[in-house]
């Protein structure tokens, strides 16, 4: 019998899109350990591995852009039109290209996300495309007008192709999906207790006063860091390897680059349950292990980017919260951290078992 092999499409925008995809996947090769995974992203190995713990391919390819930034919230517009346009014109031999690689090694299923043409590839490849997501980039797109407007119809006509969307919390209608499943919150669990967190990276404030600064993997252009020195009661904790030193702010990288040891695959989730609140800008995987592991989240306003509205109607929902005007944070003295959190808004709570939910699909499927 043939392994089942799994492909696994990820846009290629930042890291936010791998998280919840790895996460799935990790699960899928827990409950059917005979499985190939083949990991199709741009991403770094070393991302994908802190949330897959076993063997996979990692084959290096883009199939979209997403939204070309200088960091977390710069957007360049018009070079991912370009570079949009220039995917567009290589359609064909794109699909062609991994519809051989699909059939050489037998894959049975595709599970994308949440790059569009994953669905004609899928379908030239004649196996199910099944994608993932709270948003489709015919939603990103469609609001920046102009030549936008075209490529959002052809990436709803792509979406028109997938098999099976599991529609994730925090979304948009995503009405170009023919089969439309919601699930729960995905993303990853905390590898470590708390205790040896605090232990290693010698963390001894309690945890109300505990602070993790996390934006994305592209990081944001100028933090105001001096602010932290106002706080000297109080412990922040970072993961840019170019912040400045304080008595009070860890930084995980560097800490890590000066001392390798078991903890390597740390990630900002290993950090959230010893956190009184994370600081952040709107990014969906990053909110969703907050929202699994009920860490506050105070969020900057991220303007022009049509799910940051989503997604922080979600946080004013389901979490404790402070929203903040770019400039309070970037210009202001940060006096917000003194100020009381915001409770949520609705008591429910929201469902936290999407990745188990599309592993459990995914590996019904294969058998």
């Amino acid at each position: 019998m043939p392994r089942p092999t799994l492909y696994i499409a990820i846009t290629n925008h930042g890291f936010g899109h791998a998280v919840p995809i790895s996460s799935v996947a990790n699960l899928v090769q827990k409950m059917c350990p005979d499985v190939l995974l083949i990991m199709v992203t741009t991403a770094p190995r070393w991302l994908l591995e802190s949330y897959i713990s076993g063997d996979f391919i990692h084959r290096p390819r883009a199939f979209d852009v997403g939204v070309i930034q200088s960091d977390s919230i710069t957007m360049d517009k018009q070079a991912t039109l370009e570079k949009l346009k220039e995917i567009r014109s290589k359609e064909r031999s794109i699909i062609a290209g991994e519809v051989d690689f699909i059939k050489q090694n037998r894959v049975d299923l595709l599970l994308a996300d949440i790059p569009p043409l994953a669905a004609k590839i899928a379908q030239a490849a004649d196996i199910p495309c099944w994608m993932l997501n709270n948003f489709g980039w015919d939603f990103i797109y469609r609001p920046w007008g102009g030549e936008f407007v075209e490529i959002a119809d052809w990436i709803g006509e792509c979406f028109g192709q997938c098999d099976r969307l599991f529609r994730l919390p925090l979304h948009e209608s995503m009405d170009a999906f023919p089969n439309v499943f919601d699930v729960g919150l995905t993303g990853g669990t905390p590898h470590y207790q708390p205790e040896e967190i605090k232990a290693k990276f010698g963390i001894y404030t309690d945890k109300e006063k505990t602070v993790l600064l996390t934006f994305g993997g592209l990081g944001l252009a100028q933090i105001p860091y001096q602010n932290i020195s106002r706080f000297p009661d109080w412990q922040f904790i970072t993961f840019d390897s170019n912040a400045p030193e304080f008595p009070n702010l860890i930084n995980v990288r560097n800490k890590l680059d000066k001392n390798h040891t078991q903890f390597l695959k740390i990630r900002p989730v290993d950090f959230m349950p010893i956190c009184g609140r994370i600081i952040s800008k709107p990014g969906y995987s990053t909110f969703a292990e907050a929202l699994k592991l009920e860490i506050p989240v105070v969020s900057l306003i991220r303007e022009g980017f049509a799910e940051s509205k989503l997604l922080l109607e979600g946080i004013q929902d389901y979490s404790y919260h402070q929203i903040l005007p770019p400039t309070e944070f970037f210009d202001g003295d940060w006096e917000f951290i003194r100020r009381p959190l915001q409770p949520p808004r609705k008591s429910e709570k929201l469902d936290k078992n999407g990745s188990e939910a599309i592993a459990k699909a995914v590996v019904e499927y294969l058998h």
